[in-house]
């Protein structure tokens, strides 16, 4: 059934629950929510609301419930693959000022957050502590750890840290009709029943809203040194990066970026510190992390000893902090520099380590065979490759009815060495046309039997995932 679209009696009803000031409808915050990072896609929504507690969280959801309102919970606006947008108008639920960190337990590695808290603003308060929160996303600087929850986000540590998933233990929730709960206990181990956490981490806001987090902490790793390893050959950057596991080596982070992902980044921060010769096609990125740095250099040496086997340029290991600074501000900023030249469409494919060379090249030869120019780079530790698709001189007709078959030709692809179609950014809107690519139609009734038993009239984030 079609959604309510919000009238007086219910700004009366926020405007009595929040205060006028936190319940907008002014062309700005209605625009500011209509659009995040993916594209150049605009739903606007009808209302935004920006809750302070749980409680709030509860009322609103309690009464969209009973007057079937649609409501899409919005963290940074950060995410790249439309799961924010109010593709059905309604109610935007902002929740950026549910922005405190509510505990760090020192003695057991936790701490608990809201999720407005920026990303980064978690990672410092921790460290500060001399604890560690390892996953970092690009966006880390402006991404809201909530929106990590709703996505499973990952980024560069990946490789050896693993994902959000990973550090998630307890959620405090708001169920659509305004129950709150939580989702599991504060314990390192817990086989009690089904893992309802897990199942809310990576949802996109499609069964609840998050309003606290509970996550586990490691100790920080004081040292680090990172390498950047120039390839005369794309494809044998991509064949390095198993040879540096296989070797034996877990490195922090392992990033591909091909040539014109770099160059890009440099234009785009007007930065030539990094000189790239002509014949240079592709670069790894090499971070090892831990507490002794004789141990660090030896691995390093290691990984530039096996790098011999391959058409490489000059290896530059970083000096100093600003080096390292500024080698990852270009690796950090790629997304936002292909996007300011053109719009784009960024697919998040990833597939089992070893395979990523034959991807980068079934990648290229779409692209080829489509007419499209595509700029890839990504955390090639754990077999994501982003493959930003950019639009150029494309026609309108082309990029919105032809493109989506090459998209498919890739994904398929991607599905036939058991890999699938997001590793970090998520369904959302604008990967859900493939869903039929990596699930059968008992995997898809599974999923929306979830969604139903969660949110019996739909109104959590309609229109994503599934």
């Amino acid at each position: 059934m079609p959604f309510k679209k919000t009238e007086t009696p219910d700004l009366d009803f926020f405007h009595k629950l929040l205060s006028p000031a936190r319940v907008l409808t002014d062309k700005e915050h209605i625009d500011r929510c209509a659009s995040d990072e993916t594209e150049d896609l605009y739903f606007p929504p009808e209302i935004v609301l920006q809750p302070e507690t749980t409680e709030e969280v509860s009322r609103i959801m309690a009464y969209c419930h009973e007057h079937h309102i649609a409501v899409t919970p919005r963290g940074a606006g950060t995410g790249l693959s439309g799961g924010a947008l109010p593709v059905h108008g309604g109610v935007c639920l902002d929740m950026g000022r549910m922005n405190r960190i509510t505990h760090i337990d020192t003695e057991n590695f936790l701490v608990t957050t809201e999720p407005g808290v920026i990303t980064e603003v978690l990672q410092n308060a921790v460290m500060e502590k001399g604890l560690f929160y390892p996953v970092d996303p690009a966006s880390r600087g402006s991404c809201f750890i909530g929106g990590n929850v709703a996505e499973n986000s990952g980024g560069p540590r990946a490789v050896k840290y693993g994902t959000v998933k990973d550090y998630v233990l307890n959620l405090e929730i708001v169920l659509p009709n305004g129950e709150i709960l939580w989702t599991g206990a504060n314990t390192l181990k817990n086989a009690t029943g089904y893992n309802l956490t897990q199942l809310i981490v990576g949802s996109e806001g499609t069964l609840a809203v998050v309003t606290r987090i509970v996550l586990k902490l490691l100790p920080y790793p004081a040292e680090n040194l990172l390498m950047l390893i120039p390839f005369h050959n794309a494809g044998d950057a991509a064949k390095a990066v198993n040879q540096i596991m296989l070797a034996g080596y877990t490195p922090s982070a392992l990033e591909f970026m091909e040539r014109d992902a770099l160059t890009c980044a440099q234009r785009y921060l007007d930065d030539s510190s990094i000189v790239i010769p002509e014949a240079v096609q592709a670069h790894l990125l090499v971070e090892v992390d831990g507490k002794d740095k004789a141990v660090l250099f030896r691995e390093m040496e290691g990984i530039a000893a096996l790098m011999e086997g391959f058409d490489t340029g000059e290896l530059l290991l970083a000096e100093d902090n600003s080096q390292k600074a500024a080698l990852w501000r270009l690796r950090r900023v790629v997304g936002e520099a292909v996007k300011s030249g053109s719009i784009y469409k960024e697919e998040d494919t990833v597939v089992p380590r070893a395979c990523l060379p034959e991807l980068l090249k079934v990648v290229k030869d779409t692209g080829n065979k489509y007419g499209f120019s595509s700029v890839c780079y990504g955390h090639a530790g754990d077999g994501n490759l982003h493959v930003n698709i950019v639009k150029g001189t494309l026609s309108d007709d082309f990029w919105h009815n032809g493109l989506p078959a090459a998209i498919r030709e890739i994904f398929t692809y991607v599905h036939s060495v058991k890999g699938t179609l997001s590793g970090e950014h998520g369904i959302g809107l604008v990967q859900r046309p493939y869903m039929d690519i990596v699930f059968n139609e008992v995997q898809m009734a599974l999923m929306r039997q979830i969604k139903t038993l969660f949110d019996p009239t739909g109104i959590m984030n309609p229109g994503k995932v599934i």
